[in-house]
């Protein structure tokens, strides 16, 4: 069971990610150059690649007690952030994650941009390009690492993310436009509760915590985070609703 929740978490998370990559790269590519975009896209990758190789040893290294003490703390950082805006974003504090809009300010800025070629590669096409994907795919690389050696088990996190990776991809390559039919912010939701329900978990048995019914305590966890979260939803959501006529008449 917590195999299926293990491979379920890392492939939501790293298609949330991939999917703001590829917008970047997209966006770069039919402004500027798609070979100087895909190979700054394949430059990061080879980047995240010698990332990954460096760092799992040093983490399955690590007493497993340890090691899901500080996987839990961190999963725990990284999730409620993620919890937190898509909280703000389905009340309506903060705006919806908008990735055809992000594709249009990238196309625009890109076709702004100086021309120039270096060596048959355009410096700005290349650059934002690899930024884009390296700074997406370390936020894959950090879940793969600490999702899959919490587990022992980083080969199906790193599964789940290249068939992420895979899948995203090849709707790119159809598709050649963002994908803003994709629920991201629903995404982001239900991966939030993912990562702090295993950080809560994982660090609870780091700290010495046997939970009574073992694996399936994370269904319950899954449960009241979730209930909790729509609770804060509903209740925000209220809040901001009577606050909008308070500030039309200010």
């Amino acid at each position: 069971m917590s195999a299926a929740v293990l491979f379920l978490a890392a492939f939501f998370a790293s298609a949330v990610e991939m999917v703001e990559a590829l917008t970047i790269v997209l966006a770069v590519g039919i402004a500027r150059s798609w070979r100087s975009a895909l190979i700054g896209a394949a430059a990061a990758l080879v980047a995240l690649a010698a990332v990954v190789a460096a760092l799992g040893p040093a983490l399955t290294a690590i007493p497993l007690n340890a090691l899901r003490l500080l996987v839990g703390g961190l999963l725990l950082v990284f999730g409620l952030q993620w919890l937190r805006k898509a909280i703000l974003r389905a009340s309506g504090y903060v705006a919806l994650h908008d990735e055809e809009q992000i594709y249009a300010e990238e196309a625009s800025r890109a076709q702004a941009a100086r021309t120039g070629l270096r060596h048959g590669i355009d410096p700005y096409a290349f650059t934002l390009s690899f930024k884009g994907v390296l700074l997406e795919g370390l936020e894959v690389a950090f879940i793969v690492l600490t999702v899959g050696s919490s587990q022992q088990d980083i080969p199906l996190a790193a599964a789940a993310a290249a068939f992420a990776f895979v899948l995203v991809a090849l709707i790119g390559v159809f598709v050649r436009a963002p994908l803003s039919r994709v629920p991201e912010n629903t995404l982001k939701f239900g991966v939030g509760i993912m990562l702090v329900s295993f950080g809560t978990f994982w660090g609870a048995e780091g700290a010495g915590l046997s939970w009574p019914s073992g694996d399936p305590a994370l269904l319950v966890l899954l449960a009241f985070f979730s209930c909790s979260s729509l609770f804060l939803v509903r209740l925000l959501r209220r809040q901001h609703d009577r606050m909008r006529p308070a500030e039309a008449n200010a």
